[in-house]
């Protein structure tokens, strides 16, 4: 790698830049960017004499190997940065806009919106409703492909920027107008033909809603997304969530046992047929399906390399698996320990399981499992995730709680120490009089936590 360094020339390429200055929130350690003198404060002004409109364009302009960038310092001096490096190789920049752009907010009304069956007076950035392509191919969120213009398909291929999360939940163009409560949401599915054409791997999802999209509607939208194989590489289906929030919404009813068996039929059925004739399972369940039918999880092998996990999809399944081999792996001893742990109705049957396997190599080890039931948002909720800092509280106050309380880090705000409801962490050991660790979502990492106790 090479970098040269200079003030930059009166006569070389000028821009109106009030729009695209991009504020540099830091650099990382070790990086090019930190080897360059760049720092946080630094606005980046162009690449290549091109300006950066959003992170698409500066994702697609970094990649080459031959680089000049213009800073502008905070007083005001421009920097000419000439750079060789490695194709794709990084730069190690964060941007004060992590989309370097304005989000763009979702123009649906869908019947099944979990942030419209929220409660009022909760932080202002839990209402914000996205649905941009950029967050998609940067943090995995999935877009119903509504706000997105020709153009914006056009640098998604033209970038390769992949891959894309969709949205799908039904392929009838006249039931995803009702679905989604917008006249243009039929039509907008056009996009993903040209998504398929452009080579651009996507991911897919189905919130199936009892009597909307299920049913005969729900084997039209497997059948019709096959012609997608290879590049959609798999599709979720998940039942709708409900919160007892609803007045108002569109009249939804939650899903139940035998609704659960005949939806697993389905899946199961279009798996069996998909890998006979592709090699991949495609369309899979979340967890959720399998707790309510009460069928066993299915093994890994049908996860297809857990390409769903963020949607629920094989988490169980992982969480199992990484447990047996972590619990084969780890030497038992016979010190005393008394501990908790706190979960979603959903993994309570499977984190109990655990611990109980756990008492076998730690047999002076006591573990309480407690399974928190979701009175903030209503008890068809039952992921951990969505657990507020109240219902722990109310619940867990006055248990056996031991020396530490574990709960797992989808409790919390990505990043932070706070619950969905705004209880900080610090505050929680307050109220609970307990000491309170984050587990990561995995096996392994619940053996090392209590191994760590």
């Amino acid at each position: 790698m090479c970098y040269t360094r200079g003030k930059y020339g009166e006569n070389q390429f000028k821009m109106s830049r009030k729009k695209h200055e991009h504020v540099i929130k830091g650099v990382l350690p070790g990086s090019i960017a930190e080897e360059l003198g760049i720092e946080a404060g630094d606005r980046l002004i162009s690449i290549n004499e091109n300006e950066v409109g959003d992170v698409f364009d500066y994702h697609f302009l970094v990649n080459d190997e031959e680089l000049t960038l213009l800073i502008e310092k905070p007083d005001g001096e421009e920097w000419e940065l000439e750079i060789e490096k490695d194709y794709e190789e990084d730069l190690g920049i964060e941007f004060e806009q992590g989309l370097m752009d304005e989000y763009r907010s979702c123009r649906n009304k869908c019947m099944f919106c979990f942030i419209d069956q929220m409660p009022q007076g909760m932080r202002k950035t839990l209402y914000f409703k996205d649905d941009d392509s950029r967050l998609s191919f940067l943090q995995g969120n999935y877009v119903t492909l509504t706000n997105m213009s020709d153009q914006d398909i056009e640098r998604i291929v033209n970038y390769h920027l992949e891959p894309i999360n969709i949205s799908f939940h039904t392929t009838n163009p006249e039931l995803r107008c009702r679905m989604l409560c917008n006249r243009f949401a039929g039509e907008a599915l056009k996009k993903a033909d040209r998504l398929y054409e452009g080579g651009i791997r996507m991911n897919g999802q189905i919130v199936l809603c009892k009597g909307v999209n299920d049913g005969e509607e729900l084997e039209r939208s497997i059948r019709e997304l096959t012609r997608y194989i290879p590049c959609l590489e798999s599709v979720s289906v998940v039942p709708v969530g409900l919160t007892k929030y609803r007045e108002g919404l569109y009249p939804l009813e939650p899903f139940q046992k035998e609704d659960a068996k005949k939806v697993l039929d389905t899946i199961h059925r279009w798996q069996e047929r998909i890998y006979e004739e592709h090699g991949i399972h495609f369309i899979h369940g979340g967890d959720e399906w399998y707790i309510l039918a009460g069928e066993e999880l299915p093994e890994e092998e049908r996860y297809d390399g857990y390409l769903q996990l963020e949607n629920g999809v094989g988490m169980l399944r992982l969480l199992k698996n990484e447990f047996r081999q972590a619990y084969e792996a780890a030497e038992g001893d016979g010190r005393a320990r008394k501990l908790s742990m706190a979960t979603g109705l959903l993994a309570y049957p499977y984190i109990r399981e655990m611990a109980k396997q756990l008492r076998e190599k730690y047999p002076a080890t006591e573990i309480f499992i407690y399974p928190i039931r979701n009175e903030f948002f209503g008890e068809l909720i039952t992921v951990s995730g969505l657990i507020t800092g109240k219902d722990l509280i109310a619940q867990l106050r006055g248990k056996e709680l031991g020396e530490r309380l574990l709960l797992p880090c989808n409790m919390f705000r990505s990043g932070e120490e706070v619950f969905l409801d705004d209880i900080t962490l610090p505050e929680l050991e307050e109220a609970l009089q307990v000491k309170i660790d984050i587990v990561k979502s995995s096996g392994q990492d619940f053996i090392e936590a209590v191994k760590g106790i």
